[in-house]
């Protein structure tokens, strides 16, 4: 932190505008930090300094005067929030004998206001700020901070200089003007030394991964620039080779498909569940447990290894796209039995550990770990729902009986890193650390499950007033969540009636338990997987509590489609399903500003309103297929399609029994490279052997691995592809995004691996 910037201080006493001694003491010291050079914060009542604890956290040293009612409940939310701020507590001689032992242990300094003069006390104050001030960057942002007030001139790549390069044109100007200069001073080159080095690990970024390590509960860290993707094709590059048996969570990402075909190594995949929604389940434990893998193992059709080596890594999604996160412990006592290293793809999780309601649902928990268990990686998106930049990312390992020794996995890591990373990138990591140290984590992470728990009991309120209207029940949004919780005493509470402090803090109320109607998932132990309350799935009517197509329903992609024109983007649509992220900037107002989004669509859906109206768009881009239709009736013809070609149903047998296994992944991609491969539309692709992953979105699972076979013509693969692809010519502008199946002239082909019949 520049020291030459405005220090600011707080200072709460009810007596600063008396005429006490005590008020004329406090103006006089009020006046002596102003003329320091001080910024000074003036407030009078504790009710305004709570206020200001949340709205203006940047304050470098806060005084609490200690007569005010409140001040010991101020002092302690302070300190829930930031455990290094100085805080001085204004008091009399006398009076320190009776501050509690439990207050006496969070402040910094005393001051006698009437009997130390002005310029003592603000002496004492700069001096403590300016320590504050000292340490609060953390290592490798704060060493970037003072390179670039150096203003050296640049002889070394990039070529911009510092952002000279491009004011020497219009448009390199507005480029300029539009992201500042700080950004382009900050954006150096390898060649800067005294910065250190990404991948040699060593100077303040090795010092910044080695504090991250600490932060988040790691024994190694390793900052990543091209995102979680990047770090498992890292973990896979250093883990596993040619023909290794990996174990892979079907729901898994398309860099973890990446992993497996650089690697040559042979996957094994263990199935997750979909429930009536089509939402992505947990794996079983049935499915990770020694006996099921072993019989997996040994009826797999690709393996030129010994069937009795072990699998050299396994790959478990956690917490899942939609929210769900597993037990580790017992993911892990399971899992340990089959293989030495584990990683969890927690991109969407980074957060888990600073909340308490998270705990033994991440890859880096607390505890005790029995002796021998396996080595654990976790990768994490820190720009996903942390606060950095894009592409930020994370790998943390905790080593076990499969340790890693990291000359050798750093040539994994080199292999994958640009020679030129990011600094930005890196300084934002480093950042994001520093934010979520201390109390400040968890004051962040309570204050997102806070926001998204008073949407969820909000939503629940608008279904139930408009459930008893006079003119009778009237529709509204669902949310998935649990329908009931137990309170302390045992007794099972409404959700909406439940306490948000128990909601806040008791895992059980977001627990799978087993037959809970809401999940729509069997097969599962209690406690073995819970929802993330800040991962918000909607869901629009149209599905029957037995999971079968309602008479009437809206299809979620009107919605959302609705919902984006008004400036409000979700995470991902699917058929009858909307999912929300609620991040560590999301606020009520934004929050506020769904819900009306939400009232807008259905005023608009009840008034039968044209579709030209309400999706302007829409109707310019295909007139004679949407002008003259309402949102209503298109709600109604999209969703009479959907039923009657099974499109819901379809997906779900789709992706519950595993594809027929013809060549691994890394064979079928060697054919493609060489060209051995030809595009076959769905009508003709009966048990061909595909040559790319097919991945629907979202979320982005394999319905298709590369080297699998696309099954029967009246099987669930090829059923679902041709009813998407019927949708997709039926409704123009709702097209489904697949990987690996280009459109061309209205139909959907698929590189497969060519025959002789070709």
């Amino acid at each position: 932190m520049n020291p030459e910037e405005v220090l600011r201080v707080a200072i709460v006493d009810a007596h600063i505008m008396t005429e006490t001694t005590g008020g004329r003491a406090t103006r006089a010291l009020i006046q002596e930090m102003k003329r320091a050079g001080m910024g000074v914060i003036e407030i009078g009542t504790i009710e305004d300094a709570i206020s200001a604890v949340v709205t203006a956290p940047d304050v470098d040293c806060v005084l609490v005067a200690w007569d005010m009612e409140g001040a010991e409940s101020l002092i302690r939310m302070i300190r829930t929030r930031n455990k290094e701020v100085p805080v001085f507590l204004i008091s009399e001689p006398g009076i320190v004998h009776s501050v509690p032992l439990s207050v006496i242990r969070q402040v910094n300094e005393y001051v006698w206001i009437t009997g130390d003069t002005p310029e003592f006390i603000a002496g004492r104050v700069e001096a403590a700020a300016l320590r504050y001030r000292g340490r609060l960057l953390p290592p490798f942002f704060n060493e970037l901070v003072n390179f670039s007030r150096d203003f050296e001139y640049s002889w070394h790549t990039p070529g911009h200089a510092g952002g000279i390069a491009f004011l020497k044109t219009p448009a390199g100007r507005v480029f300029h003007r539009f992201f500042g200069e700080q950004l382009f001073r900050s954006d150096l080159s390898v060649s800067v030394e005294e910065l250190g080095s990404l991948l040699d690990h060593s100077g303040p970024i090795g010092e910044a991964e080695r504090y991250a390590a600490k932060v988040f509960g790691a024994d190694e860290t390793y900052f990543v620039t091209n995102g979680t993707s990047g770090s498992n094709r890292i973990i896979f590059s250093a883990s596993v080779s040619d023909g290794d048996l990996v174990l892979v969570d079907r729901n898994c990402h398309k860099s973890v498909e990446n992993g497996i075909t650089l690697s040559r190594s042979v996957p094994v995949y263990m199935v997750p569940t979909r429930n009536r929604y089509g939402i992505i389940g947990p794996i079983r434990p049935r499915e990770i447990e020694k006996e099921t893998i072993t019989e997996r193992i040994a009826s797999h059709p690709c393996l030129r290894i010994s069937r009795e080596a072990p699998p050299r890594l396994a790959v478990i999604t956690n917490s899942t796209y939609d929210g769900l996160c597993y037990h580790v412990p017992t993911l892990e006592s399971l899992l340990g039995q089959s293989v030495d290293r584990i990683l969890y793809d927690e991109a969407w999780f980074g957060y888990a550990r600073f909340n308490p309601l998270y705990s033994d649902r991440f890859g880096m928990r607390e505890g005790d770990r029995k002796p021998g268990s396996p080595t654990i990686f976790a990768t994490q998106s820190t720009h996903k729902l942390l606060a950095a930049l894009s592409q930020a990312s994370m790998i943390h390992l905790k080593n076990g009986r499969s340790p890693v020794e990291h000359g050798r996995f750093n040539q994994a890591f080199l292999m994958h890193s640009s020679t030129s990373p990011s600094y930005p990138i890196i300084a934002s990591l480093d950042i994001s650390s520093r934010m979520m140290d201390g109390g400040w984590g968890k004051t962040l992470t309570d204050e997102t499950i806070e926001e998204a728990i008073a949407f969820r009991k909000e939503m629940i309120r608008i279904r139930r007033e408009l459930g008893s209207g006079e003119g009778g029940p009237d529709w509204w949004f669902s949310v998935w969540q649990p329908e009931v919780v137990r309170d302390p005493e045992g007794r099972q509470v409404p959700f909406e009636d439940a306490d948000p402090v128990l909601l806040r803090t008791d895992p059980s109320c977001w627990t799978l338990h087993p037959g809970d109607e809401w999940h729509g998932f069997t097969g599962l132990e209690d406690n073995y997987c819970m929802l993330d309350p800040i991962k918000v799935t909607i869901l629009t009517p149209g599905i029957e509590p037995d999971g079968s197509p309602a008479p009437r329903g809206i299809p979620a992609e009107i919605v959302a489609r609705f919902l984006e024109a008004r400036g409000v983007i979700p995470e991902k649509t699917a058929d009858y399903s909307i999912l929300f992220l609620f991040s560590l900037g999301i606020t009520k107002g934004k929050w506020g500003t769904l819900l009306s989004g939400l009232f807008e669509f259905k005023r608009l859906f009840d008034e039968e309103q044209l579709l030209k109206d309400v999706l302007p768009d829409l109707a310019v881009a295909y007139p004679r297929r949407y002008e003259a239709m309402t949102v209503t009736g298109l709600a109604e013809e999209m969703h009479r399609f959907m039923s009657d070609n099974r499109q819901l149903a379809l997906l779900r047998s789709a992706y519950s029994t595993l594809p027929a296994v013809a060549m691994i992944p890394a064979a079928a991609y060697a054919l493609l490279v060489k060209g051995k491969v030809v595009k076959v539309p769905l009508d003709q692709i009966e048990d061909r052997v595909v040559a790319t992953a097919v991945v629907p979105y979202p979320p982005g699972i394999p319905l298709l691995m590369p080297g699998e076979r696309t099954g029967p013509a009246d099987g669930p693969v090829i059923g679902f592809l041709k009813a998407l692809q019927e949708f997709d010519t039926r409704f123009p502008g709702f097209s489904h995004e697949i990987h690996g199946v280009e459109r061309e002239n209205g139909r959907s082909l698929v590189y497969c691996i060519t025959t002789d019949a070709d």
